[in-house]
Formats: structure tokens, sequence, C-alpha cells
């Protein structure tokens, strides 16, 4: 009896070694299934390499992941300056000016895009008449143009750098009220006193004087969102760009008059007591031997 007792026990102990032995075996080969399922990431890209956005404007970007069957095709974005641009579920906004690069990721596969974001009033695309590039608007406050082409800007006294309110009542751009009557100096427009954006100047007698080229310039009195101006357009390759006719300032008081006629300045000084400028009307456009540089006229720049 004792002796079958023990026969018992040991198959007992070697049956249920068995079946440990066996649902081990089962375990590793269920995690082996597992492993072999699982499909990694092989790519990601982006809809665009590189992006230039204004500040406030929004841009949302397309990440592709392959394969299509990939266990995981999560993406997560980061930006390298959020301070410039963020990224929140792909979708970029641009913020101040600069440059800052989004990753995108997936798996363990990363692609980019590097945002270049401009502040609109500080950059402008410019357009090439007759061989020269000009802005495409006024400038505004120094180192800023205005905001759309039909705006006004501000206005400047000839070598200086103040800007003077193109509207009553008569403020410059350092919130002064009083009007200098005193004639600037020099011979030319001084790179200190340009009131132009970064990349940009006051534009030379000659080059006014290209806008008067009937062979290769066409001009005609026009308005824009209501406000009267002068479009110039080049003859061959059909660019054009717009001037509103923002009046001036008096040279003596400062005084706000001949709105419908309008005056822009070049950088070269005509004599001891004037500079050359653009003047137009209603009836046409003609550069001047020059005019009192005292008086406060508008400032369309050409690049650098």
């Amino acid at each position: 009896m004792k002796n079958l007792k023990k026969i018992l026990i040991g198959w007992l102990l070697v049956f249920g070694t068995a079946i440990v032995l066996f649902n081990s075996c089962g375990k590793d080969k269920d995690n082996d299934t597992d492993d072999s399922n699982n499909i990694d990431v092989t790519n990601i890209s982006l809809d665009v390499p590189t992006l230039t956005l204004a500040i406030g404007e929004y841009y949302p970007l397309t990440a592709t992941v392959t394969p299509d069957n990939a266990t995981d095709k999560t993406v997560t974005w980061t930006s390298s300056n959020t301070a410039v641009a963020s990224i929140t579920d792909g979708t970029i906004t641009a913020k101040t000016a600069g440059t800052a690069t989004i990753t995108a990721k997936a798996g363990n596969k990363t692609a980019i895009c590097v945002v270049t974001v401009s502040d609109p009033l500080t950059s402008d695309e410019g357009v090439v008449i007759n061989g020269v590039k000009w802005a495409t608007r006024n400038v505004a406050i120094p180192g800023t143009f205005a905001a759309k082409p039909e705006d006004k800007g501000m206005f400047y006294q000839w070598n200086r750098k103040i800007g003077w309110s193109t509207t009553n009542p008569m403020i410059n751009s350092n919130g002064g009220t009083t009007w200098d009557k005193s004639t600037p100096t020099g011979d030319v427009w001084e790179k200190v006193n340009d009131p132009s954006p970064t990349g940009w100047r006051v534009p030379t007698r000659e080059e006014l004087q290209k806008l008067q080229d009937i062979d290769k310039v066409t001009f005609e009195w026009t308005a824009i969102n209501g406000v009267d101006g002068i479009r110039f357009t080049d003859k061959i390759s059909g660019n054009s760009f717009f001037l509103p006719a923002a009046g001036q300032r008096d040279y003596s008081s400062g005084t706000l008059f001949s709105e419908g006629t309008s005056r822009y300045w070049s950088s070269k000084a005509s004599d001891a007591l004037n500079a050359y400028m653009l003047e137009f009307n209603s009836g046409g456009a003609d550069w001047s031997w020059g005019h009192y540089r005292r008086s406060g006229f508008s400032v369309r720049s050409v690049a650098e």
C-alpha cells in the first residue's frame, strides 16, 4: 500500500511538472506572437518643409506616417521657439518675428518644418518697376510700413526721421505737436535719418525719374477703397504699385493741405533749401526740381 502511494505521488509530481512546463512554453509562444504583430513606423513626412507666416497667422501642418498599418501612428509636435511659433495638434500659430523649427515625431522617426515669422509692418515683398524694387506701402511710424497700400502712412521733412500725422490734429511720431521750421541740412538723405524699415531706403532722384519713363512705365489716376492716388505699371512685367494722394504739410506751419495732390521725397537735395521729389495729381505725375525741405511729404521706399 505504501509503495502504491509513493508511485501515485511520483506520477503526480511528474504530471504537475509537465503542466507547468507546458504552460510556460505556451506563454512564451504567446509573447512571441505579440512581438511579431507589432508594425513599426518607417517614415513621417510633412506637407511643407519650410513656411513663411505673418504675425497672427495660422497654418495646419499635415503629417503623413507610413506604413498605413503601423501599430502606433501617434504624432507628437514640438517647437524650438514657442515665442516665435507655437504648435498645437499640428496647427502652427505665428507669434513674433523670428525663426522656429517645428518637429513632428512618430515612433522613432521625425520630420521638420522651418517656420519664418515676419512682421507685416516691417517687411514687404516689394514690386519691381522698370528695374527698381519698390515697397507696396508708404512709410508709417519710423521703421514701419503702413498696414495697407492705400494707407497714407506719415509725412516726413527731408533728411529727418520724425514722422508727422497725415490727418489732424498734427502730432509727430515722438508725441510732439510743434512743427520744426528749421531747414534740414545735407546733400543727401543720410542713412541714420532714413525712416524706412530695415532693408529699405528713401529712393534716389534717378529712381523716381524711372517712373516717368513712358516707354517702360504707364500711370493712371485711380482709387483703392475710396482713396485716390496713382498706379504705376511696368509695361513688360505688368507689375504695379499704388501711391495714395496723401496731401502734404506746409513748410512754415505744418498745416495739412492739398489732399488730392501728393508729393513723395527723393534722397537728393537740389539746393540749400530744396530737395527733389515726385509730384502728382489727377492730371498726371512728374518729378520736380525741388521743394522746401521743411515741408512734410510722403516717403515710398525702395529696396537696398
